[in-house]
């Protein structure tokens, strides 16, 4: 009671102050803006603001008291927020897929932050920036895309492995891929990629170790992996001796060829093309008598007429008995135009010329070859059979221009006279 009356008091105190002060001065107050003025006094000024403060209180508790969730408000900003990204998600996909890349970059870049799958956008505007070579802004949206989904690093790291395949930085994808593989050893992706990377460098070494993850995992067809492992080790063995310095001596040469050979997987010692390229290998130091040795072994363990053909050009360290061993392999291939050619020339090789044109005829009869009939006219030439070399001549050219077109030819005395 004695409160109530004593604010009673101060009111009418406070009301009677300012009474007489509007009286004595009321003030003035001028508001101008562009063409318009407000004139008043300065106390109706504060009344006027007094009143509005009021008002903007009372407003508030209205507010406050209808309930009305703050909540609300933010997840309607949010939904909001998320159908825009969502529509400039849909907006960057279909102009990457129209193959429109600055635009794809463009709103799928801004879209990410509130992506209901961020990592998408992220990878996509990568593609999109390395599409238009911008490699910077592709690599930035990898960063991005790893510090906002760090649980997908691998996903991340496959598109940046792929991203420096596309580039020619070779080594830099090897070196992300080998990371990738060896936390998922199994992983298609990284295993095809690892697959054309190691093909573009030429490590023939590490796509040799690669084979049995890739045959496991199915990642190409068996036919595809044999021709793989086939030029794995093709290239392997051929490039041996030029991987070693010039000054390394002859013998050095022969065992580091020799463990090459010795290093190939046993199903493959006996393909024709390796035993061919070691062979070749051999000559090429000038150990024919090793290739000799080499090679009969192999075609007595699986006959081959391209290594039968081979064996006649080598000169082993006893051509007599390396004669008389080709001499053998007749009776089981009396037919074979290869070896004929073979005994032919190991004929010559021991000064046996009529028995050299014997085995040369024989070859040509059983199968005309350009080769056969080379080394018949050679030897007729030199033993100056000169009608027989001129019939020779005129049968291997008959043979071996078979697919030749027909063409005018001069007349004889017309050729001579010109």
């Amino acid at each position: 009671m004695k409160r109530g009356l004593l604010l009673l008091l101060i009111i009418l105190f406070a009301g009677a102050w300012l009474g007489e002060k509007m009286v004595q001065d009321p003030g003035y107050v001028l508001i101008s803006y562009d063409r318009t003025t407000i004139e008043t006094s300065l106390w109706v000024l504060l009344v006027i603001g007094l009143v509005s403060f009021l008002l903007a209180h009372l407003l508030l508790r209205l507010l406050s008291k209808a309930r009305i969730p703050t909540s609300e408000l933010r997840h309607w900003s949010e939904r909001r927020a998320l159908r825009n990204a969502h529509r400039r998600t849909l907006k960057g996909l279909q102009a990457f897929a129209d193959g429109s890349w600055w635009k794809a970059q463009r709103f799928l870049g801004q879209a990410a932050p509130r992506a209901e799958l961020p990592l998408v956008n992220y990878l996509v505007a990568a593609r999109a920036a390395q599409e238009q070579g911008d490699d910077k802004a592709a690599d930035t949206f990898l960063q991005q895309a790893r510090q906002r989904s760090p649980q997908s690093a691998t996903a991340v790291d496959i598109a940046q492995a792929q991203l420096q395949f596309d580039r020619g930085q070779f080594e830099e994808c090897l070196a992300t891929l080998s990371a990738l593989q060896a936390k998922l050893p199994k992983h298609s992706q990284v295993l095809r990629l690892l697959h054309s990377t190691l093909t573009q460098l030429g490590d023939w070494q590490g796509l040799a170790s690669l084979i049995p993850s890739l045959r496991q995992n199915k990642i190409l067809p068996e036919e595809s992996l044999q021709a793989l492992e086939l030029r794995c080790y093709r290239e392997m063995l051929g490039h041996t001796l030029a991987q070693l310095p010039p000054e390394t001596e002859h013998e050095t040469r022969v065992q580091a060829l020799n463990r090459a050979w010795q290093n190939l997987p046993t199903k493959l010692t006996s393909d024709e093309s390796l035993v061919c390229d070691y062979v070749s290998q051999l000559t090429t130091l000038g150990e024919d008598a090793r290739a000799e040795i080499f090679l009969r072994d192999q075609i007595k363990r699986n006959w081959n007429e391209t290594l039968v053909r081979i064996y006649g050009r080598l000169k082993g360290e006893n051509t007599h008995k390396q004669l008389e061993i080709a001499r053998k392999w007749e009776k089981d291939h009396p037919n074979s135009a290869a070896l004929l050619l073979t005994l032919g020339r190991l004929s010559m090789r021991n000064e046996h010329w009529g028995k050299a044109i014997g085995f040369f005829e024989q070859s040509i009869a059983l199968q005309p070859s350009a080769e056969a009939y080379a080394e018949l006219c050679r030897l007729l030439q030199h033993l100056g059979e000169h009608d027989k070399l001129a019939t020779r001549l005129q049968e291997g050219l008959s043979t071996t221009g078979a697919g030749l077109p027909n063409l005018p030819m001069p007349e004889k005395m017309a050729a001579l006279n010109d």
